[in-house]
């Protein structure tokens, strides 16, 4: 026991030095103001109340916006891809995981200046529609390419899952049901659907949160002019250089993800 608790040590150790200590500084400057040192510290809630101003509303209300957009077309997306995937054979479910896993081993930077060449007045899918005859298309900087390129990166982690919950599923239910008289609309609402819940909601949270702190995507895809939450944060602290009003957003982001952890609990029923 002693030795296995000396090999948590350096686990500990990272613990502290990259979240404990990283989160401890967000939260000093958030309560605090420009200008601190270590003997005086000035501590306000003005940050926070910044932002309740109009401007950083509206960039609450656009994240919000595209983020519950996203997370809609990916769960329309995802759910049906993930049922499919889990009435295959286990040999074949894994290679079809893999096949949606695959994209995620490249830099989400890599694959967002993919789609801006696919995306480019002059780029591809233009070049193909010239070709065709048809009109190009003005599809870079507006909420149809941010969208694009978040459910693209994020349609993943909605499929594992809810496939993880119905490949977990036991399928004696959906046998009991057939039995009973139900038909497969019926047996899919009150069995499978039911039974999914937990890995929908998982890949809700984990989209949507993924969503609304997202920058590299907004700033590529949108221009200059799609300023969501991540971007909000980032411009604080390297352009702006308000690390207390960069913190104060980053730690209302934070307590917004808690919070969601927090009710995806409660909900889960496997918890009970």
């Amino acid at each position: 026991m002693k030795h296995f608790k000396k090999l948590t040590y350096p686990y500990v150790l990272w613990s502290v030095i990259m979240i404990a200590i990283p989160l401890v500084l967000i939260a000093l400057y958030a309560f605090t103001t420009d200008g601190n040192t270590v003997k005086t510290l000035n501590f306000t809630l003005d940050n926070f109340g910044r932002i309740m101003e109009p401007t950083y509303l509206n960039v609450f209300w656009k994240s919000v916006k595209l983020g519950t957009i996203t997370t809609l077309i990916c769960l329309l997306i995802g759910y049906p891809l993930a049922f499919i995937i889990s009435r295959c054979k286990e040999e074949v479910q894994g290679l079809l995981i893999l096949a949606v896993t695959i994209p995620t081993w490249i830099n989400m930077l890599l694959r967002t200046y993919a789609w801006m060449n696919l995306l480019a007045d002059n780029g591809i899918i233009n070049n193909l529609l010239g070709k065709l005859g048809i009109s190009p298309l003005s599809m870079m900087y507006t909420d149809f390419s941010v969208i694009l390129g978040m459910v693209c990166n994020f349609l993943p982690f909605m499929i594992i899952p809810i496939h993880t919950s119905l490949s977990k599923m036991d399928h004696s239910l959906i046998e009991a049901s057939y039995d009973l008289g139900a038909n497969k609309i019926q047996t899919f609402q009150k069995v499978i659907l039911k039974l999914s819940m937990p890995g929908v909601f998982n890949g809700v949270v984990m989209v949507f949160l993924m969503s609304i702190s997202s920058f590299v995507i907004p700033k590529l895809l949108g221009g200059g002019q799609y300023v969501l939450i991540g971007n909000l944060i980032e411009s604080q602290f390297i352009s702006v250089g308000d690390w207390n009003f960069g913190s104060a957003i980053s730690l209302l982001l934070a307590a917004i993800i808690l919070v969601f952890m927090k009710l995806m609990k409660k909900i889960d029923p496997q918890d009970d």
